[in-house]
């Protein structure tokens, strides 16, 4: 006869495992004796090993005690389901490892290859990665609420790098991101840029995406936000009278 200690020895568990299998009833808990010890046969320590021996496997504790006393062909299919039932939580972790991969890896989960590209692009030309980071976000909210304009956006951003001028103000604006609002350069930097809004005939009437992608830009930076809210006040005057109706 076993000591609770010897029985947990006996099949490489803790007394703690053996308690919870008490608990949940896969394993009988003796009478205590005279001593007031519970003592355990030899058929104990087997149907714990069997236990350890499921639960290791992967069996589910909830199928274990059906599985104890299953005829051998009963046991067979049960062990099929199971194996089916584990196949499909590694085929479900692996893809979750694809997914952790390719966050690790930046933008490739969220957005197009042609976009994760032109993020890339951003990197290579010297663009900060907080710039980069604001303008991926840009993307996902265009991706997400008018998709459409993907295509044309993409062609045109990709064009804009190719001119050296949208190059050079696309860099002074991450170079500014750190200075003080009120700082003259921006004064300049803002007349540079709305002048390159007049000369290729922007759009000022925003969409719903560019609402919140200047919101976006205006979060990451107060010098950036000054630049925002000054062009939307510039492209505003220069409305006819009644377009905003």
């Amino acid at each position: 006869m076993l000591t609770i200690g010897q029985l947990a020895a006996t099949a490489g568990v803790t007394v703690r495992t053996v308690r919870h299998y008490h608990h949940v009833g896969l394993l009988s808990e003796p009478e205590r004796d005279a001593s007031g010890y519970r003592r355990y046969s030899a058929q104990a320590a087997v149907d714990l090993i069997r236990i350890r021996t499921l639960a290791d496997a992967g069996v589910p504790l909830a199928r274990i005690d059906a599985l104890l006393h299953a005829q051998p062909t009963e046991f067979a299919a049960a062990i099929t389901d199971i194996d089916a039932e584990l196949q499909r939580k590694i085929d479900q972790l692996t893809e979750y490892r694809w997914r952790i991969a390719e966050l690790a890896s930046g933008e490739r989960l969220v957005l197009p290859p042609e976009v994760v590209a032109i993020l890339n692009r951003m990197r290579s030309l010297g663009v900060s990665e907080r710039r980069v980071r604001v303008e991926r976000d840009s993307w996902i909210l265009m991706q997400a609420l008018d998709p459409h304009v993907m295509p044309q956006r993409i062609r045109d951003k990709n064009a804009g790098f190719d001119d050296p001028e949208t190059t050079r103000l696309y860099l002074a604006c991450d170079q500014s991101v750190d200075w003080d609002p009120h700082d003259p350069r921006l004064d300049r930097l803002i007349d540079d840029l709305d002048a390159w809004e007049i000369k290729h005939e922007r759009d000022s009437n925003r969409a719903g995406y560019l609402k919140l992608v200047s919101s976006r830009i205006s979060e990451a930076s107060p010098a950036w936000q000054r630049i925002v809210d000054a062009l939307v006040h510039r492209a505003k005057r220069r409305r006819p009278a009644g377009h905003d109706s």
